[in-house]
């Protein structure tokens, strides 16, 4: 670990001044810190997390975007005899120490995130983890929503908050080798370059992200956590007194912190819930970190796209004696859905603030590696300095949904003038630029000393390892996309048929046609058989059982895989509902064979039933599946894809409804398939996999295990359809 430094500030313009951190306005609160660090890489921040965990004595609580149970926390050879991944490695601790408890939160993420994670992440740390160890998924939050915090507190007394989740693709070095052995996932896949950050701290403002995580798992499960077992508040109290010694009990003694006793802001974003109001702390501390700036303000985030901070900045560069503003970001958005939503909203944001900077005090880089082959340096940070003087790390991407809609917990760092905060506020700026430039910190302060910020890194800039300037436009392609996907971005949360009316905007109408008659009873016959499954006893008939003991038999005839997909596209297109036979398909044919059989039965039967409704015609499909579907205009036809992707994604009525409704529209049929293959293939193989392993259970029957799968199995199913018509009464 390097030295702690001792640096004289560059800039004191605020000695002796206020906090610009003020609870309920920008902050839920200060609280003290004994020792602050800025860990930098996953590599440091991972090795440290695993040291301090190893020390806990009754508490461990992790919160998450997305948790990967095969993390190895420090990848190659360990130091120690405990396990190498995360959920081993965790039960270990549990059971060497009968007093902790550790307590985990993820999101629980939506299907279109589902080939970026960890499948099954609640069997793999919950069901086979130590009975001290409760695992749980986070879904109390608006539709569109996530809850994005990345927090660990050991004990109520150490806490690292930052944009680092214990996940995969996150561990590297500062050095971001392109071609380093260790950079690899659970399935020895190796990954793109990654850099982020992460704060460390202990003290009362540990303690506090201890009490936000607990009311955060209230909030998520509906029960509060047993906390028989942690030390009282007298206790704690007593620990204080006792300062030094029991200070180093739990901050790792070969761990230098960037600065000692200082005070902290914690800020937060929470969408408007359930009657709770909405929080947007994050965003005014950023608003006013910008309007305080004189100097330099320096930016390290994944995405560029929040309105409001946009405009601040833009403000500032008008002023004449405005701030340099410096952007880190990653050259391009990773996937090509990120590239063309993120990725415009970028670009336009970027194109508002050259237009606005008549003094040329603006400019975006990408950390690089020269010719890498492709690969890039993936910024995954959220952080800005302001001068000398502040310092956000956190959770939060600069882009909207982070500032009004997302569950985000931010970490400040106000120096109000004081020499020795602002020193070390200088030397995490020139740590991070250091890394980016392959310069020392102390040619970056030389270079500051010197020059504006824009101009010390232009000077700086040299060889392969370096900031590239950064210009990011909206392809012409993209153009007319582009007015469209910040609802993607929203600057607030989006209701349902909100989302589904920017996309399918209401279609003019037109005349039935003669072919409405002979169309009009093949309708009806879709109803009406949708209406005896749903509510007469055919809908025992058409049981799971009945269903899997069908398929068992006409896959044992000569033509059973042929005969299994017509089967499973005319089931499909006469309103069996596809989750059921999604799961019928995994549960009798297994991972592999059942996603191949679901997926070209599902395209079948959008095929045929998107056909019938483009036979009916518009007028027709409203009067049959109600006009809640049906805004679909002539202007969209050319942008059916993303359309129907977030139809998929965001199931608002049956699949056959939305089918006949897109056939009605003017969505042309290979944006329709596209769109339907990739909204639902992340979803078809995830439950066709799921379902295989319940098979493991069934083949060696238990009662508990009997019953467990019953009940897992039903749960799944009622909660699809139950989710179906939730969607559907709010359209």
């Amino acid at each position: 670990m390097n030295q702690a430094l001792n640096v004289t500030p560059r800039l004191s313009s605020r000695h002796g001044a206020h906090s610009l951190l003020r609870p309920t306005r920008n902050c839920q609160q200060r609280e003290n810190a004994g020792h602050f660090r800025i860990l930098i890489d996953a590599a440091e921040y991972f090795s440290t997390l695993r040291a301090a965990m190893m020390r806990a004595t009754h508490s461990i609580y992790i919160v998450g975007w997305d948790i990967d149970s095969r993390l190895k926390l420090v990848p190659g050879e360990r130091q120690d005899d405990l396990p190498a991944g995360l959920a081993d490695f965790l039960c270990a601790l549990a059971e060497k120490n009968r007093h902790l408890r550790i307590h985990i939160l993820a999101w629980d993420f939506a299907m279109l995130y589902a080939f970026e994670r960890e499948w099954l992440p609640v069997y793999k740390m919950g069901w086979r983890t130590h009975r001290r160890i409760r695992f749980r998924q986070d879904g109390r939050h608006p539709l569109g929503a996530s809850h994005h915090q990345k927090i660990v507190v050991i004990d109520d007394a150490l806490a690292f908050a930052g944009g680092i989740d214990l996940t995969r693709s996150r561990w590297d070095t500062p050095a971001h080798d392109p071609d380093a052995p260790l950079r690899r996932n659970a399935d020895d896949a190796p990954y793109q370059p990654m850099h982020d950050v992460q704060a460390m701290f202990d003290g009362n403002a540990a303690r506090a992200l201890g009490v936000l995580v607990r009311e955060r798992w209230q909030r998520a499960t509906g029960k509060p956590l047993d906390l028989s077992h942690a030390p009282t508040l007298e206790a704690h109290e007593a620990h204080d007194a006792n300062d030094a010694n029991d200070r180093a009990a739990i901050w790792p003694a070969d761990v230098v912190p960037d600065i000692e006793n200082v005070e902290l802001g914690i800020s937060l974003t929470e969408p408007a819930y359930e009657g709770r109001p909405v929080v947007a702390q994050i965003q005014q501390l950023y608003l006013d970190a910008i309007d305080a700036a004189k100097h330099s303000i320096y930016i390290e985030n994944q995405y560029f796209t929040a309105s409001r901070v946009g405009a601040s900045l833009a403000a500032r560069l008008a002023d004449s004696d405005g701030p340099d503003i410096a952007v880190v970001g990653p050259e391009r958005q990773s996937g090509w859905l990120q590239d063309a939503t993120m990725g415009v909203l970028r670009a336009k944001l970027h194109e508002s603030l050259k237009r606005a900077d008549g003094h040329g005090r603006y400019a975006m880089y990408a950390p690089t590696i020269g010719s890498i082959g492709g690969q890039i340096i993936n910024v995954h940070s959220k952080l800005m300095i302001a001068d000398d003087e502040l310092l956000i790390v956190g959770s939060a991407n600069l882009n909207n949904r982070s500032m009004v809609l997302d569950t985000e917990c931010n970490i400040a760092l106000d120096a109000r003038g004081e020499p020795r905060v602002q020193a070390a506020i200088a030397s995490v700026r020139d740590r991070l630029l250091a890394e980016h430039l392959d310069v020392s910190p102390d040619d970056v302060q030389r270079a500051l000393d010197r020059q504006r910020l824009n101009e010390a890194i232009a000077a700086l800039r040299h060889g392969k390892r370096t900031l590239m300037p950064l210009d990011p436009v909206v392809s012409g392609d993209l153009e007319d996309l582009a007015a469209r996907v910040s609802v993607l971005d929203a600057e607030a949360p989006v209701a349902p048929h909100e989302l589904v009316q920017h996309f399918l905007p209401e279609e003019r109408s037109r005349p039935l046609t003669g072919k409405l008659l002979a169309f009009g009873a093949l309708a009806l016959i879709v109803v009406v058989l949708a209406a005896l499954w749903r509510f007469t006893p055919l809908r025992d008939a058409i049981s799971f059982s009945a269903l899997v003991h069908g398929a068992q038999q006409l896959h044992a005839s000569r033509l059973g895989p042929l005969a299994i997909v017509a089967v499973y596209a005319i089931a499909a297109s006469v309103s069996v509902p596809v989750t059921l036979l999604i799961a019928v398909s995994g549960f009798v044919f297994g991972a592999l064979a059942g996603s191949a059989y679901a997926f070209t039965g599902t395209m079948i039967s959008a095929f045929i039933t998107y056909y019938a409704g483009a036979s009916l015609g518009h007028d027709a499909v409203r009067r049959l599946a109600g006009s809640r579907l049906n805004r679909i205009s002539e202007k969209l036809g050319k942008r059916g894809l993303i359309a129907v992707i977030v139809l998929r994604v965001v199931p608002i009525a049956p699949f056959t409804v939305i089918n006949l409704a897109a056939g009605a529209s003017h969505i042309g049929l290979r944006d329709f398939l596209a769109g339907t293959a990739l909204g639902m293939a992340p979803g078809i193989v995830l439950a066709t996999t799921f379902a295989h392993q319940l098979v493991a259970a069934v083949r060696h029957p238990t009662a508990a295990g009997l019953g467990l799968v019953a009940l897992i199995g039903a749960a799944l199913i009622g909660l699809s359809i139950a989710l179906q018509r939730l969607f559907a009464r709010r359209t």
